[in-house]
């Protein structure tokens, strides 16, 4: 038989039949545990941090078109975004999510030319707020397959339309300014 002894740092449990005390450690405190699952969805303070390319390329008749694609669950105007990626700087995230989501290729700038935030809904329910840096990409290469193929709609456009059609006021500021090398 064993007897629990619960003290304010140390429990101790003691075999009875056998006369052996053994200490135990406290637990974590339960806040270092993740919540329930059916506990109530609050989204965090702090705001998430997302890279996004702002593909661009030059005519020939020397104006710029940008790159819009369409969100996959709403169709909004947006432009390609993601997650930070551990093996990645930001500017090749950025890349690498235009890649996959819009099936460009081309040279990230080193510096974003702006941030924005929005509000991402998460799996869960709860809204995350996010700020999501720019990262102007000049394209070299528009792939015919890509990973998001079908999924989205892509338009090549002048900036002041393209700042028109999206929703988040501090990316259209960053769209309508941008004015590449």
């Amino acid at each position: 038989m064993r007897s629990v002894y619960c003290g304010p740092s140390r429990s101790y449990v003691v075999d009875v039949d056998s006369g052996l005390a053994m200490t135990a450690v406290p637990l974590k405190h339960r806040s270092a545990f993740p919540p329930h699952p059916a506990a109530p969805r609050v989204a965090r303070d702090a705001p998430a941090s997302q890279f996004a390319a702002l593909p661009w390329r030059r005519m020939p008749d020397r104006s710029v078109r940008v790159l819009l694609i369409t969100s996959r669950e709403t169709r909004r105007w947006v432009i390609p975004k993601g997650w930070p990626m551990l093996d990645r700087t930001p500017g090749q995230a950025a890349a690498q999510e235009a890649y996959e989501e819009a099936g460009v290729v081309g040279e990230a700038a080193a510096r974003p030319i702006g941030a924005y935030r929005y509000g991402k809904r998460l799996r869960d329910g709860t809204v995350q707020d996010v700020e999501v840096q720019v990262f102007p990409l000049e394209v070299l290469v528009e792939r015919l397959a890509f990973p998001e193929q079908g999924q989205r709609e892509k338009r090549w456009i002048d900036p002041v339309e393209a700042a028109s059609l999206v929703d988040e006021p501090a990316l259209q500021a960053i769209i309508r300014a941008f004015k590449p090398r």
